[in-house]
């Protein structure tokens, strides 16, 4: 709150594409540096290492020889300037991190270095390092520009392939690098709900209201329509693009007539309505359109749930054979440095679709149920 007081969200964003949020972990560091005794005298030394996860898997992976990133991950520090490619001076006196702290910053591709000696029965190579999102970006294949993933796990994530040009936003969606390969930087547009599978999470364990999540289909198609009940699932506030860390979760049109099958149909419709959300600001944020989505994570195995989200956003929407993308992302990285596949066309030409579900609403029902989502939004907003 002190850096957006000070204004300093517009320096961040220009060189990051990121937000002020406690989500990044750039303050998080700082905090550390000035609570635990003798922390920041020692990181000054050189004493103290920090990278996010992937960092500490590889250092502990190398038995310590390598302290090394990629710029995917590197971007989510608050620290990286990602035009550049390279940790921010400005950003690190502005956020108070000492650079002997930080990780080198390296490609998505390439052999970071070999495994230990006896963790394996040889040494192994480590080709490839992606932040979860960007992993499931070249999971799914989505490598030229308008192409666009959305994984829908505890959360959701959407990101938009921008190219070489890193798009800022003026809707507060994030910038993002989206994997960098032989020097070559492409960027994303990513969209975050906190909230989507959570919402699921919350009828079965919070309510009682099912037992498992796929009683949601079914329960869906019990009601003909929403009967204008929303859910705007802000458990732990709203990310984007409203931001809003003190937003608080909110069922409102509620009547007498309203069962449960309403409030399962709200929870799936919350997170289309966010996906159409997001959607929506990165169109107006100048970026191509999406001429189709590919979804994966465990929502997307829920067929009712995926012909909403098509008619909400009114685009196609791809389901692939293989909803780990994630896990095949950084398995193609690795496999691009080893020489498995030649370049990124062959990547793309593993990738098979499971189903595709076209748009069928009429655009005014569209509009309209847009419409009530938008106020419902509005009466949870605390700014």
């Amino acid at each position: 709150m002190q850096l957006k007081h000070d204004g300093a969200e517009d320096l961040v964003q220009q060189r990051t594409g990121l937000l002020l949020d406690p989500y990044f972990s750039g303050t998080k560091v700082a905090w550390i540096l000035d609570n635990v005794p003798g922390a920041r005298a020692r990181a000054e030394k050189g004493e103290l290492a920090f990278g996010t996860i992937d960092c500490f898997l590889l250092w502990r992976l190398t038995g310590g020889r390598v302290h090394a990133t990629d710029v995917t991950n590197a971007s989510r520090t608050l620290l990286l300037d990602i035009h550049r490619g390279h940790w921010d001076e400005d950003l690190l006196r502005l956020i108070r991190v000492p650079r002997a702290l930080l990780p080198d910053v390296r490609d998505s591709s390439e052999i970071y270095g070999e495994t230990a000696p006896g963790l394996f029965d040889k040494a192994i190579s480590i080709g490839g390092i992606a932040g979860d999102q960007q992993a499931a970006l070249i999971g799914q294949a989505c490598f030229e520009p308008g192409m666009a993933k959305s994984t829908y796990g505890t959360g959701c994530f959407l990101l938009l392939n921008t190219g070489e040009k890193a798009v800022l936003s003026r809707n507060r969606m994030l910038t993002t690098p989206a994997y960098r390969i032989k020097g070559r930087t492409t960027y994303a547009m990513e969209g975050s709900i906190f909230v989507a599978g959570a919402a699921i999470k919350w009828l079965r364990d919070g309510l009682g209201l099912i037992k498992d999540a796929a009683e949601t289909t079914a329960l869906a198609q019990q009601v003909p329509d929403n009967h204008g009940v929303y859910m705007v699932p802000a458990f732990v506030g709203l990310g984007a693009p409203y931001w809003d860390p003190n937003a608080r979760g909110l069922i409102c049109g509620l009547t007498l007539d309203v069962t449960g099958a309403h409030l399962a149909r709200a929870a799936l419709e919350s997170v289309a309505f966010q996906t159409s959300d997001l959607t929506a600001a990165m169109a107006s944020d100048g970026a191509r359109r999406a001429a189709a989505i590919r979804v994966d994570g465990g929502m997307a195995a829920n067929d009712w749930f995926c012909q909403f989200l098509a008619d909400v956003v009114d685009a196609p929407v791809e389901r692939p054979t293989e909803l780990e993308t994630t896990a095949l992302g950084a398995a193609f990285l690795a496999g691009l440095a080893t020489g498995v596949w030649a370049d990124l066309p062959a990547i793309a030409a593993t990738w098979a679709s499971g189903a595709v579900f076209r748009p069928t609403m009429a655009p005014v029902r569209r509009e309209g149920l847009v419409a009530g989502w938008r106020t419902a939004v509005r009466r949870t907003l605390t700014h």
